[in-house]
């Protein structure tokens, strides 16, 4: 997985830089589909806008953001959005119906006691 940051009319510090890095890859604990996140700083004078792009699997984007007035804690917000967004896609695409009943499925994953061989008399 890539971790892509970008800064727009500013710099980030190295710190700042390794922290986002490592706290995006926990993204990819809650879905392990994720393939690819770009984290985008955009600082306007005093104001700094954070967005964050989750791709999954090459067809789906997740987006997030936040401004604020802090680089770190705008981030941090951001993520928890992101964290959010992340959690609503994967029930969404979760199966919450079972097509055979439970009892029908132990019944396949355990052997059939009629069919081991018996030792000969």
């Amino acid at each position: 997985m890539q971790v892509a940051i970008t800064a727009r009319h500013g710099n980030i510090r190295p710190e700042l830089r390794e922290y986002i890095t490592r706290k995006s890859e926990k993204l990819v604990r809650y879905l392990d589909q994720v393939s690819e996140i770009d984290v985008t700083l955009e600082f306007e004078g005093e104001r700094v806008t954070v967005e964050m792009l989750v791709e999954i699997e090459g067809y789906h984007t997740i987006v997030a953001q936040v401004e604020g007035e802090d680089a770190g804690a705008t981030f941090d917000r951001t993520l928890h959005k992101m964290e959010h967004q992340v959690h609503r896609y994967k029930e969404k695409i979760r199966d919450h119906r079972r097509d055979r009943p439970v009892g029908e499925i132990a019944q396949v994953a355990e052997p059939d006691e009629s069919d081991s061989s018996e030792p000969a008399s």
